[in-house]
């Protein structure tokens, strides 16, 4: 588009999208990929003297609390550190490392004494049972076990007391509220701190997590691409969680892989995380890398469902029109859709181009119809450039209402957009989008050969 020119293959394309008037279309379509991510207002916004000691505040704030503190610090450990000005970028990444290490290493001794109280003597479930954790979790560790009955597995052990810990933290988000006004506003809100609170909390419910990985597990069985490993709900309980166990790569395994391979398993985690919304009106809140993995089968693989939403179907068409409105430049149809749902005061001084521009730089990565290579730089910059109220062009909109039932599923599109950053995958999101949008048929190999499987299940 370096020429200026609309791509009007698919803007015209279809009843649905109807006639749209060619200036409108040069006037919002025309600048439309410089507004994606915008790194070099992200990287501005961040060397500001305020915008640093915010972070740093936030950190801080943060580092006091316990079992949810490692979540954000997964969370921010997919920003791109190198964005940060380079004066600054050392304790940046220090104090991410102190949030990101913040779950404590328990000794094995502590955590068998876990296991053992719900499931009993060791030897009594497993044969074989691996006293090093391959993986730490927001509030547990994972081990490699083996049950009696040769099934391999992942065993996933809370750290003692965490219960207590997380529950304090979310007493106390009272407190935090009041940093998030200074940050965000709108997230300040009481219902968007309730479903908040709702849904970390319910990260602690291992037996809900059980049933809700068997039931995606099962959606997945057998799928030609994707795999999800089942809970093994008789010997899950309130402190232990036992899943098969998946033999793969990790996600820095992945990010060496070939291009061509790590496009393939970006539109994976694409179809995966994004497009569940809109096909099953579910989805999974935690996109972060060490959540994908790489089985030895070339399938995609997704852990962890602690974190997992439903949307009524109503929220689910509002995002859809929304969506809709914006990838075909309808500022004023997107301004008056926010209005009717009170996103927006109509007393404000927002604009429907300001309601237009700010969608783009958030979600224009699969708005675009276009060929785009997520970098870790542009991810960045689309999440500072959503959360950051120095970002003039915007500062309207951060005194808006940010609705509570939205809260995860924007979560889930800018860490998904942050994980395909770290991967460096490239592709046109739009054509995978063009599916939820539009109910349109998929044009990739991968998508017709999860659209056959679907329709071969039923």
């Amino acid at each position: 588009m370096a020429d200026g020119r609309v791509p009007s293959s698919r803007l015209a394309r279809g009843s649905r999208l109807g006639l749209l008037a060619a200036e409108q279309a040069a006037r919002g379509v025309g600048t439309r990929l410089s507004m994606v991510g915008r790194p070099e207002q992200a990287r501005r916004l961040l060397a500001e003297r305020s915008s640093m000691q915010a972070a740093q505040q936030l950190v801080a704030v943060l580092g006091g609390m316990k079992g949810a503190a490692m979540k954000v610090g997964q969370m921010l450990s997919v920003l791109d550190v190198d964005l940060v000005p380079e004066s600054h970028r050392e304790l940046f990444r220090l104090k991410l490392a102190e949030l990101r290490d913040s779950a404590p290493e328990a000794p094995f001794p502590v955590m068998r004494k876990v296991i053992e109280a719900d499931l009993g003597p060791l030897s009594g479930v497993f044969a074989d049972f691996d006293e090093t954790p391959i993986a730490a979790a927001s509030i547990g560790q994972v081990y490699q076990a083996r049950l009696r009955d040769g099934r391999g597995v992942a065993v996933k052990v809370k750290y003692p007391g965490v219960d207590q810990a997380v529950r304090s933290d979310l007493r106390n988000l009272e407190f935090f509220s009041r940093l998030l006004k200074s940050v965000l506003p709108s997230a300040a809100d009481a219902g968007v701190l309730d479903e908040i609170t709702r849904n970390i909390a319910g990260e602690l419910d291992y037996m809900r997590e059980a049933r809700t990985q068997h039931r995606v597990a099962a959606r997945y069985r057998d799928h030609p691409l994707i795999v999800v490993p089942d809970s093994i709900e008789e010997h899950c309980t309130a402190h232990v969680l036992v899943t098969e166990f998946l033999e793969c790569q990790s996600f820095e395994q992945m990010r060496k892989l070939p291009a061509a391979e790590r496009n393939r398993i970006g539109e994976l985690i694409y179809r995966f995380y994004i497009g569940s919304l809109f096909a099953d009106r579910e989805f999974c809140g935690d996109p972060h890398p060490g959540n994908v993995l790489l089985a030895a089968d070339g399938r995609v693989g997704f852990v962890d469902f602690g974190l997992y939403h439903r949307m009524d179907p109503v929220h689910v068409e509002h995002e859809r029109a929304a969506l809709q409105a914006a990838a075909e430049c309808r500022a004023e149809d997107l301004y008056n859709q926010w209005i009717d749902r009170g996103i927006v005061d109509r007393a404000s001084a927002v604009t429907p181009q300001e309601c237009l521009d700010y969608v783009w730089a958030a979600a224009g990565w699969h708005l675009l119809d276009e060929e785009i290579t997520i970098t870790p730089e542009l991810a960045t910059g689309a999440m500072v450039l959503a959360v950051d109220p120095r970002a003039d062009e915007f500062r309207g909109m951060r005194k808006q209402r940010l609705p509570p039932e939205c809260v995860f599923s924007r979560r889930t599109d800018l860490f998904t957009f942050a994980a395909l950053g770290q991967l460096e995958t490239t592709a046109n999101w739009h054509t995978f989008a063009r599916e939820w949008l539009y109910g349109e048929p998929p044009v990739t190999e991968i998508g017709k050969v999860m659209a056959q499987w679907r329709t071969e299940r039923g």
